[in-house]
């Protein structure tokens, strides 16, 4: 497979989508210099970069619509270390310990079409990145570069086909659409979900109805505390 993916990069080398340079998907340094997502949020959604951005919308529409998976690694780094970031307080304030890392799902029919959910390709992004810095902390004896991070992407479903929110410009007919769309899938998953501590996983957030709609869902069946985490806004 890495033989394949040499040849591959050579016929088709990887460029960065702000600067084109030969590098990555998205390079740090394009990421970094980025302007961060300035539009306000509820207090418990967190998203890093401007949408409005033509290189942040030019990726995620990648991502999105063009099979550019390779995107999640670049997004998924920031969102780790973002994710850090707010943990260091919550953590130790709020009890926010061993977490359940959940996607936005998709429609049957919208992954059917797709073929994957970028959230979730985020999420299991995350999970390597925690993995490899847990790994080398037990090398080293140290504990303050990683968390407690579990992939469950089967609790919470997406039982409504909705029209595409971006397609929405009305704040209120958002709302209305999302509504009823999201459920726990069976009791059993409805076990794990008890006094546990959740963060939600989006590519974007626009007025906060989709992931508002799942924290409400995921509440519900006896959440602890939900907070989320987007790419952009």
């Amino acid at each position: 497979m890495s033989f394949l993916n040499t040849i591959l990069n050579i016929v088709f080398p990887v460029k960065c989508v702000s600067c084109g340079k030969n590098e990555s998907d998205f390079c740090i340094k394009c990421l970094s210099d980025s302007p961060p997502a300035e539009r306000e949020n509820p207090e418990w959604i967190f998203s890093l970069y401007d949408y409005r951005h033509p290189p942040i919308k030019k990726a995620l529409w990648l991502l999105k619509y063009k099979g550019k998976k390779r995107l999640t690694k670049s997004f998924a780094e920031v969102i780790y270390e973002k994710i850090l970031e707010e943990l260091s307080d919550l953590s130790i304030m709020e009890n926010f310990n061993n977490i359940i890392l959940i996607p936005i799902p998709l429609s049957r029919k919208r992954m059917r079409e797709r073929g994957y959910n970028q959230a979730e390709l985020i999420c299991r992004e995350l999970v390597k990145i925690n993995n490899l810095r847990r790994g080398s902390e037990v090398d080293t004896a140290s504990s303050t570069g990683s968390v407690n991070l579990k992939l469950e992407n089967d609790i919470l479903i997406k039982i409504k086909e909705t029209e595409r929110q971006a397609r929405i410009e009305n704040r209120k007919k958002r709302l209305e659409n999302i509504l009823g769309s999201f459920s726990v899938k069976n009791e059993e998953q409805n076990k794990k979900l008890i006094n546990r501590n959740i963060i939600l996983i989006d590519d974007i957030t626009t007025t906060g109805a989709t992931l508002n709609e799942a924290r409400k869902i995921l509440k519900k069946a006896g959440a602890r505390k939900v907070i989320a985490f987007t790419v952009a806004h």
